[in-house]
């Protein structure tokens, strides 16, 4: 699932970069390839391509990088298609608008 994207402006994914050191990690372990390192920080590629798998929150030495993994829109649509049901997330309060 390389370079696809999920849902539009629901990811949870969130960079900070004047906390950031640019060790790159996030690129690393990243499987979607959403991170690249410029002028020595992190950036954001493609926001939309993250599927919240937490990786490059739990590598980055620092916690400049949240992410709230295995929650979410990706995380609901992915578990519907193997349970057969409807898509839900935890938007029950209607502030991201996803689902």
């Amino acid at each position: 699932m390389k370079g696809q994207e999920y849902l539009k402006n629901v990811v949870t994914l969130e960079l900070n970069i004047d906390k950031c050191i640019g060790c790159g990690m996030c690129a690393v372990v990243c499987p979607q390839r959403v991170f690249r390192i410029e002028d020595y920080k992190a950036v954001i590629t493609n926001k939309d391509l993250c599927m919240e798998c937490g990786a490059c929150a739990l590598n980055c030495p620092i916690d400049a990088i949240k992410v709230q993994a295995g929650v979410g829109c990706a995380a609901a649509v992915i578990n519907s298609f193997f349970t057969g049901g409807e898509p839900t997330c935890d938007c029950s309060d209607g502030s991201s608008g996803c689902c």
